[in-house]
């Protein structure tokens, strides 16, 4: 062998040898766990990510005296920043700061106790499955399809029941008792949504109720990370998101930051002295609590506004418990927020969400919700968050939307707010007779108040919800009437949101308001049901014929750019005749509200501003064409919508 030769084979094993030794170290930082060891009751968030903006993170530690322990890390990338005691000996809260260079992977966490044992627990850091800026919310081009989940549809029975939970049974002739629907059920039936022209749905909460009366609903959680047993697995929930992600179709989940269930785990043992508010009463009669005990309340949200507010209806707002079921969070303790932020953004990523709805929006702390909206804007730019202020008064909904201009210098990062006032302002202008004051005028006027919104187009709307009586019973069963608030409301510059049901002509006849009537089964979700709405067995002519309307009109405002994002005109109602158009540079979509019951002659004139004259237009419903001139004949009471886009 030349000498040339030997320099550079030993060359290569110098090489070789330390790419090894590199290699190894680099393994040894950050290479998978191969023993995954669970020895802690509780740790959340159970897992999380990389390459997030925000670098911290906080573990809630739960297990018997882990208060007394000390936490050691050992992972590139990740550094144990501080550890904290709380009031109870059971908890332990890990900072944690995950820097860029941190690599998915598993690691341990390890705790020496007093004693000298250890207790070890592995953990997981993910990668991302999608750019921050891919996470898309909900907007004007959406319609969202909200649904109450035990009450759409049934596909997995042996999940009705479970074992060990407070409230067992299915009985569907109770309104207040668990009827058996679940997530699959929702999955099934994509098809019938999307065919209808739904292009986001919006469960109720499906996270675990586990309480005695009443878990159907579930907006009284007891476990903030777990997918209630009856409503299905986490894989369940993740199936319908990959589901809706598949059809171009976005999940909005519905979380609720104000309060939890009275059953919730950490009632059993709470963390720190002021966990929820109005512990220390909590407390003292925990032994005699029978879900009747009074806590001092205020359900004045305009508290949050007002100037002239005391300091004790202040506090009864924020402080209050919803109802005593319903423990109130305290968001001023630094780690209750910083364990709901983080739970709401666990959600996004695990669901790959399409927005958030935020409960009872104005009740919790309201510099929390600022921050809580601001924290989750910030890691998802592109993401919507609608948060509900069941007001009728537009200035407290604006107060609440991100870019308002508020007197108190407040800022929501609130990107969309519940119309709640023009609801109430559709149902008023329908029901009432025609005068100057009265009727279609209110809903003119209504929405002339769109100059306090920062964004009008950003607020949501609907016709109803899942707390409030059917639209169809609201209008006193006129079908007439209900056609035209659905069909003006799906023109708005909104978000419109509508309930399951609606297109079938569901109501609350018998009690209305009840809620358990509200939520009444959809026809056809369950096994043996003799009236099926997803195939329209059974169903009457009138439900058959709302159900296609809706449907018509849905799927034209799915591809209507006028109607997502056009500039909006409308005019004073004269004669019971209104008229609203929306508008862009290739499409106008008029609507035009026709009170009257007999036939009237609509003259043309007055709409000259609309550029339309000579222009040939479509009705979206009958696919009839016009040619717009001098007059226009309106045959009677109803909506007529008309389109110079070619059907």
């Amino acid at each position: 062998m030349n000498l040339a030769l030997k320099h550079i084979l030993i060359l290569f094993v110098l090489i070789n040898v330390s790419c090894k030794r590199t290699l190894a170290e680099e393994q040894d930082a950050t290479a998978p766990v191969t023993e995954i060891q669970n020895d802690i009751e509780k740790v959340e968030p159970p897992h999380w990510w990389i390459g997030f903006k925000n670098q911290d993170l906080q573990l809630l530690i739960k297990h018997p005296n882990i208060g007394k322990a000390t936490a050691k890390i050992n992972y590139a990338g990740v550094s144990l920043v501080k550890t904290h005691t709380a009031d109870s000996p059971n908890y332990l809260f890990l900072d944690l700061e995950i820097s860029e260079t941190a690599k998915a992977g598993q690691f341990n966490i390890t705790f020496q106790l007093k004693d000298d044992s250890e207790l070890i627990q592995t953990y997981e850091l993910k990668s991302r499955e999608k750019s921050a800026e891919d996470y898309i919310g909900f907007n004007s081009s959406d319609a969202i399809y909200l649904i109450t989940p035990d009450r759409f549809a049934n596909a997995n029975p042996e999940n009705d029941e479970v074992k060990g939970l407070l409230q067992q049974g299915i009985d569907r002739t109770d309104g207040y008792a668990r009827h058996g629907g679940d997530l699959q059920g929702i999955t099934n039936h994509l098809d019938y949504i999307e065919n209808l022209g739904f292009t986001a749905i919006w469960p109720c909460p499906v996270l675990i109720n586990d309480m005695p009366k009443g878990s159907y609903h579930g907006y009284a959680m007891t476990d903030f990370y777990k997918v209630d047993p009856r409503f299905g697995t986490l894989e369940d929930y993740k199936k319908l998101a990959s589901e809706l992600d598949s059809r171009d179709m976005k999940l909005i989940m519905d979380q609720v930051a104000n309060h939890c269930g009275l059953e919730h785990w950490w009632m059993k043992d709470l963390p720190f002295k002021d966990w929820v508010n109005y512990q220390e009463n909590y407390e003292k009669n925990i032994d005699n609590w029978d879900n009747k005990t009074t806590i001092t309340s205020n359900h004045r949200r305009t508290s949050n506004q007002d100037l002239y507010a005391s300091k004790k209806d202040n506090e009864g707002m924020t402080d209050g418990w919803f109802v005593s079921s319903m423990p109130d969070l305290n968001q001023r303790n630094p780690f209750m927020a910083k364990y709901i932020i983080q739970n709401s953004i666990w959600w996004v990523e695990t669901l790959g969400l399409g927005g958030i709805r935020q409960d009872t929006y104005p009740y919790p702390d309201k510099d929390f919700m600022s921050n809580w909206a601001g924290s989750i804007m910030a890691e998802y730019p592109n993401f919507s968050i609608v948060g509900e202020e069941w007001s009728y008064n537009p200035l407290l909904i604006a107060y609440w939307q991100d870019g308002h201009k508020n007197a108190d210098g407040y800022d929501s990062n609130l990107k969309s707010t519940m119309d709640f006032a023009m609801q109430r302002t559709i149902v008023e202008a329908l029901n009432e007779e025609e005068s100057w004051d009265k009727g279609l005028i209110k809903m003119y006027e209504g929405l002339a108040n769109d100059f306090v919104y920062a964004s009008p187009k950003d607020i949501m709307v609907f016709p109803d919800n899942h707390d409030m009586s059917r639209i169809f019973t609201q209008l006193d069963g006129n079908i007439t009437n209900t056609k035209m608030a659905l069909s003006y409301l799906l023109m708005l510059p909104r978000i419109p949101q509508i309930y399951y049901g609606t297109e079938i002509l569901m109501d609350d006849f018998d009690k209305p308001g009840d809620h358990g009537l509200i939520r009444t089964d959809f026809p056809g979700g369950w096994e043996g049901d003799t009236v099926n709405a997803f195939t329209g067995e059974g169903l009457s002519n009138d439900q058959k014929d709302m159900q296609l309307y809706l449907k018509t009109v849905l799927n034209y405002r799915k591809s209507s750019k006028a109607i997502h994002q056009g500039k909006t005109i409308h005019f004073a109602p004269i004669n019971g005749i209104y008229v609203l158009a929306r508008v862009t540079d290739n499409e106008t979509v008029v609507h035009i509200i026709n009170k009257n019951e007999t036939t009237q002659d609509l003259d043309l004139s007055r709409f000259e501003e609309l550029g339309l004259s000579g222009k040939s237009l479509s009705n979206i419903i009958t696919k009839e064409t016009m040619i717009w001139n001098s007059s226009l004949k309106l045959e009677g009471k109803g909506s007529t919508i008309l389109t110079t886009k070619t059907l």
